[in-house]
């Protein structure tokens, strides 16, 4: 019940123009909210103008058709893990799809990297991309050897592009042109067209269910 109290005052404040820092400290100490509620909150609560600036940006996957998609790497790929996981993620008041675990910055590769990563590949090949750069921070462990992986799978699909290591994977998502993926809200308003993959590919696992009843 606290949370979901923080929640609405959160998104009353917000959309009386207050700065997200300022009212996401002012409620969070109010409800005495932990870590992590707070990240949360960060990442769940937006106002009515944010959510429909950033629909209006996103694009379905038949606007992928013959397009250039330039991929938030480790952001797409926690996602997507999250999804394929069937728990640790939600849908934002802004309509993209965020994970809980918020660990891009220590990501470590298991047994579901690989079935994500395929996911993805498939979800790219279906959409009839022209090519896809995958973007993946330099500075987290493994990054090398995901780039690896990742470009071998684009190869077995014929997709063309490469991987990406860099020290400033925003910076160059905001400067990309073509359509960027990524749920980080910063390069969501940096862009014109968004893809929310992690989003699709939930959508794809629902239409498979077989209806109740």
């Amino acid at each position: 019940m606290t949370l979901k109290m923080a929640v609405e005052d959160l998104k009353y404040l917000l959309n009386r123009g207050y700065r997200k820092r300022v009212a996401l400290n002012f409620v969070a100490n109010h409800y005495l909210l932990g870590k992590r509620e707070r990240n949360y909150l960060a990442r769940y609560v937006f106002s009515d103008e944010t959510r429909k600036r950033r629909l209006s940006r996103l694009v379905s996957p038949d606007s992928l058709r013959g397009a250039t998609v330039h991929i938030d790497g480790y952001n797409v790929l926690i996602g997507t893990e999250s999804v394929l996981g069937g728990e640790g993620f939600f849908i934002a008041q802004d309509g993209f799809l965020r994970d809980v675990r918020s660990v891009s910055g220590s990501y470590r590769m298991g047994e579901v990297t690989l079935r994500a990563l395929n996911a993805i590949m498939d979800f790219l090949s279906d959409s009839g991309v022209k090519e896809v750069f995958f973007y993946f921070d330099r500075n987290v462990s493994h990054s090398g050897r995901l780039r690896q992986i990742v470009e071998e799978l684009m190869d077995s699909r014929e997709l063309e592009g490469r991987a990406i290591l860099s020290s400033c994977v925003d910076r160059r998502l905001k400067k990309s042109g073509g359509v960027v993926a990524t749920a980080d809200g910063a390069v969501i308003d940096s862009v014109e067209m968004v893809i929310d993959i992690p989003h699709e590919i939930l959508r794809r696992i629902n239409k498979k269910k077989p209806k109740k009843g």
